[in-house]
């Protein structure tokens, strides 16, 4: 008795499927495993993908590190600005107004796509964070020996 196996409209006897198997033994099917384990490994496991531009790359990682730097940079502005309580001449604190005043430049700034531009107006953003800071401080020092006088001169 022959048994037949249908694939595709066509019809192989268990003979003639004994026979190619026959001729070729090594030849590989689909549910055949690998014969080595480099050859497991090489089916299985993940190539490398070769890059095709690595100036893309980097010009990718460049743009998020920056990012990342501009975001620092606008929490760091948000924190500082904490310390401005006092009020200008129209009654708005100033902390309102710094806080303003980065976000317009921040959106001034949004697409700008060279990298020494950005880098400047980083740089330039920290050292203004810290100036203000700076100013701050003397603010306050200059608010608490007002104080330390007024007590002093009531008793």
């Amino acid at each position: 008795m022959a048994l037949r196996v249908s694939t595709k409209g066509m019809q192989i006897t268990f003979l003639q499927w004994q026979k190619i198997l026959a001729q070729n033994p090594y030849r590989r099917w689909l549910n055949n495993g690998p014969d080595s384990v480099e050859e497991l490994f090489e089916r299985h496991v993940e190539k490398p993908k070769k890059r095709k531009d690595e100036d893309e790359d980097l010009a990718r990682q460049r743009l998020t590190s920056t990012r990342r730097e501009a975001l620092a940079l606008y929490r760091e502005i948000f924190r500082a600005t904490r310390f401005f309580v006092w009020s200008n001449e129209k009654g708005v604190l100033w902390r309102d107004i710094l806080r303003a005043n980065a976000r317009q430049e921040f959106e001034d700034a949004r697409y700008e796509k060279d990298p020494e531009i950005i880098a400047r107006l980083l740089v330039g953003g920290r050292d203004a964070v810290h100036a203000a800071i700076d100013k701050a401080v003397e603010k306050y020092k200059g608010i608490v020996e007002k104080q330390k006088l007024d007590d002093n001169t009531r008793y």
